[in-house]
C-alpha cells in the first residue's frame, strides 16, 4: 500500500541511473511518487566489479521487495579474514553469515554491481510509474515557481528543461547538480583502485569464494570476495599513485600491479596473477555541502558525499539516502509539511552520518596502509581486539534503519 505525497509531490526527476538513482526511484514509488530517470549513458549498465551490501543496505533492499532476486545472485560470506600482506599472518577474523543476521536483523551480502543494477532495473521496469531517458546529460538544476527543473542535453547537443515536483541529483562523484548547488569539487586522495573479476574455475586453491579476504600492507591493500552466486571472485587492489585520472575506468597494465605487490605473500601474487582485464580508477572524495537542498532540488549518494572505499559504504550510503528521503517525504505528506522543508530535514538528517562514514573511511585507509613500525602496533591491536571487538565498533553503522523499515513488506530470509 502506498501513501499519496503532499501538495502535488507526485513526480520526481532523478539525474543518474546508477545504484543510488535506482534506489531512489524504487523508494519513491512506494510513497506514490512517479520518477523520471535521466542517464547520460545510452546503455543502462553499471561499471565497477563488485559491491558490498552490509545490513544497513540489504535491509532497505529487502524492504523494497528485492530479497529473492538478491539471494539468487549474491554471496553471503561466512566471514572476513584479515592478514598481513608480506607474511600472510592472520590478524583477525570477523564472523559474518548468521552472526550478522542475528545481530542486525539483515544479511551481509556481496554482489556484482552489474547484477545488483539489473535486479533494481528489472524491478523498476515492472512498475509503470517510472520513465527512463537514456543518452541525456544533466547540466544544472533549479527551481521555477512551485516546481523544480533539470536542464539536459542529448548526444546532438539539443537542450531542454524537464520539470517535476522534485529534482534529485544522483549523478555521482562528478555531479553537475552538486556543482550547481555550490558544492566542492572532488579531491584526489592519492590512490588507484585496480579491479578484476576472476572466474572461480581459475582461482588458486587457497581462495574461498565464501570468505572475504583483506590483506594489509605498507601503502597498499587487497580485498577479495565472491560474486555471481559464487561463480566468480571480485578482486580490488589499492596502490599509491600521483596520477589523478579524471574518468571512472581505465585499462591497466598488470605488470605495474605485480610490481607493486612483488614483496607480498605468495598467495597474494598467485591471486593477482590469475586476474585479467584489470581496470583502474583514481580515488576521490569531497565534503558534503553545507546544504544538500535548494528548494525542491536535493542530492543523493556520491553526488552528495563521495566516499573512499575503505569502509565499503559508498553504495550502502546511497541506498540509505534513498530510504531516508522517501521516509521523510512520506512523513511530510501526513504532516502537511512543505516539500522544500522535508528536503532540508533530509539533508540535515543525513549529513552528520555521511561525514562520519567519510572520516572513518579515511581513517581505515591510514590504518590499512601503515608501514613499520606503526603496522606492528596495528597488528598487535587487531589481534588483541579480536573479530567480535572489531564488529562491535560498527554497530552504529550496520544497525541503521530507515523509519519505514519496521513496516517493510518483506524481511530478510531466515
Amino acid at each position: 500500500m502506498t501513501r499519496s505525497a503532499h501538495q502535488g509531490v507526485g513526480s520526481a526527476i532523478i539525474a543518474g541511473a546508477g545504484i543510488g538513482g535506482l534506489a531512489a526511484a524504487l523508494s519513491l514509488r512506494d510513497i506514490g511518487v512517479a520518477s523520471t530517470l535521466v542517464e547520460k549513458r545510452t546503455a543502462l549498465n553499471e561499471t565497477g566489479a563488485g559491491i558490498q551490501l552490509s545490513p544497513n543496505a540489504s535491509r532497505v533492499l529487502f524492504a523494497l521487495g528485492l530479497g529473492p532476486a538478491l539471494m539468487r545472485q549474491a554471496v553471503e560470506p561466512d566471514g572476513v579474514r584479515v592478514r598481513a600482506m608480506r607474511t600472510g599472518a592472520e590478524l583477525s577474523r570477523l564472523e559474518l553469515g548468521e552472526t550478522m543476521r542475528q545481530r542486525y536483523g539483515a544479511p551481509y551480502l556481496v554482489i556484482a554491481r552489474s547484477d545488483l543494477h539489473t535486479i533494481m532495473l528489472d524491478a523498476l521496469r515492472a512498475r509503470t510509474s517510472v520513465r527512463i531517458l537514456a543518452g541525456r546529460t544533466a547540466s544544472a538544476a533549479g527551481n521555477h515557481g512551485d516546481q523544480a527543473f533539470l536542464s539536459i542535453a542529448n548526444a546532438a547537443g539539443q537542450q531542454e528543461d524537464l520539470q517535476a515536483d522534485l529534482v534529485i541529483g544522483a549523478d555521482g562523484v562528478w555531479s553537475r547538480i552538486r556543482e550547481s548547488l555550490g558544492g566542492a569539487a572532488p579531491r584526489y586522495r592519492g590512490y588507484h583502485a585496480w579491479r578484476a573479476v576472476i572466474p572461480a574455475s581459475q582461482l588458486p586453491e587457497h581462495v574461498r569464494v565464501t570468505e572475504t579476504g583483506l590483506w594489509l600492507g605498507g601503502g597498499r591493500h587487497l580485498v577479495h570476495y565472491g560474486v555471481a552466486g559464487g561463480r566468480a571472485l571480485n578482486v580490488v587492489a589499492v596502490i599509491p599513485s600521483r596520477e589523478a585520472l579524471p574518468d571512472w575506468s581505465h585499462v591497466a597494465d598488470p605488470a605495474v600491479l605485480m610490481n607493486a605487490f612483488a614483496k607480498a605473500d605468495m598467495r597474494v601474487r598467485d591471486l593477482l596473477a590469475a586476474g585479467q582485464n584489470w581496470r583502474i580508477h583514481a580515488l576521490h572524495d569531497a565534503p558534503p555541502p553545507a546544504r544538500w537542498s535548494d528548494g525542491r532540488v536535493t542530492l543523493l549518494g556520491d553526488a552528495a558525499h563521495p566516499v573512499l572505499p575503505f569502509l565499503a559504504q559508498g553504495g550502502a550510503l546511497a541506498i540509505e539516502d534513498a530510504a531516508a528521503l522517501a521516509a521523510l517525504l512520506g512523513e511530510a505528506a501526513v504532516a502537511g509539511m512543505a516539500p522544500a522543508r522535508a528536503l532540508e530535514m533530509y539533508g540535515s538528517a543525513r549529513r552528520a552520518r555521511a561525514m562520519k562514514v567519510q572520516q572513518q573511511a579515511r581513517g581505515n585507509g591510514r590504518t590499512y596502509h601503515m608501514r613499520a613500525p606503526l603496522s606492528l602496533a596495528r597488528n598487535f591491536a587487531m589481534r588483541r581486539l579480536g573479530g567480535a571487538g572489531v564488529l562491535a565498533r560498527y554497530d552504529w553503522l550496520y544497525g541503521w534503519q530507515a523509519p519505514q523499515a519496521a513496516s517493510s513488506r518483506e524481511t530478510a530470509p531466515g
